[in-house]
């Protein structure tokens, strides 16, 4: 099941570029940042209540809410250097380049996290970055 579900976070993910690009046309990337992460904000809250996660609040670890936290740093900052990119370049690079980022997680989780490497993760991101690296150039 976590296929279709990483096929459809890449899905959402395109739309995301080319809804954001719409979007940020007329008003500055920060603010435009700012009034998704709300819109986000609204949604995600609304599944957890509706789903009723809000009861594992009370057992949410230390350790965790400190690396949702970093993750929310991290996501906060991505996301404002990708809106500035797309006001200022055109999504059909400034997607891909951000895609680099697939590189970089597989040698951070190979690092980091002990995850194994085999070949075909090691080509695909060195392909990626290959491919990347092109569209910079």
């Amino acid at each position: 099941m976590w296929k279709l579900y990483a096929l459809l976070a890449a899905v959402f993910a395109a739309l995301t570029a080319i809804f954001s690009k719409v979007g940020i046309r007329d008003i500055d990337s920060n603010l435009a940042t700012a009034i998704r992460v709300a819109f986000i904000m609204l949604l995600t809250w609304g599944i957890v209540f509706y789903t009723g996660a809000t009861k594992e609040l009370k057992s949410i670890s230390g350790h965790t809410f400190l690396f949702l936290l970093l993750s929310a740093l991290a996501t906060g900052l991505s996301w404002l250097f990708y809106f500035k990119a797309l006001q200022e370049g055109d999504v059909s690079k400034v997607a891909p380049i951000d895609k680099l980022s697939v590189a970089i997680t597989i040698v951070l989780a190979f690092i980091f996290l002990k995850e194994p490497a085999d070949f075909k993760t090691i080509a695909g991101g060195l392909m990626i970055t290959a491919g990347s690296i092109l569209l910079l150039f």
